[in-house]
């Protein structure tokens, strides 16, 4: 059975130049006005991630920044620490 853990990293929007996506007033966000640099930074972070045997399962993005969900396989028993949140099945 395969074994992965998990990360969230925060990516805020001063990380970029020139803002990539935009939010409503609703909290509805999208791309816009994708620059060549700006693929560049996220292919970048992408590819250092990526080296490193993790991959990218979801980005969210927000008005301050972006949220990048990733996963990697680990080995049975190397996964890291279990966190208790309290649910009960």
């Amino acid at each position: 059975m395969k074994h992965f853990e998990y990360e969230i990293t925060q990516h805020p929007a001063d990380t970029f130049d020139k803002v990539i996506y935009f939010c409503t007033e609703t909290g509805q966000c999208s791309l816009d006005e994708i620059s060549k640099d700006e693929t560049r930074v996220l292919t970048d972070i992408l590819n250092n991630r990526g080296r490193d045997g993790w991959e990218l399962v979801q980005v969210s993005f927000g008005k301050d920044g972006l949220l990048a969900f990733w996963k990697r396989e680990v080995e049975s028993g190397e996964e890291g620490e279990e966190i208790d949140i309290g649910v009960s099945v």
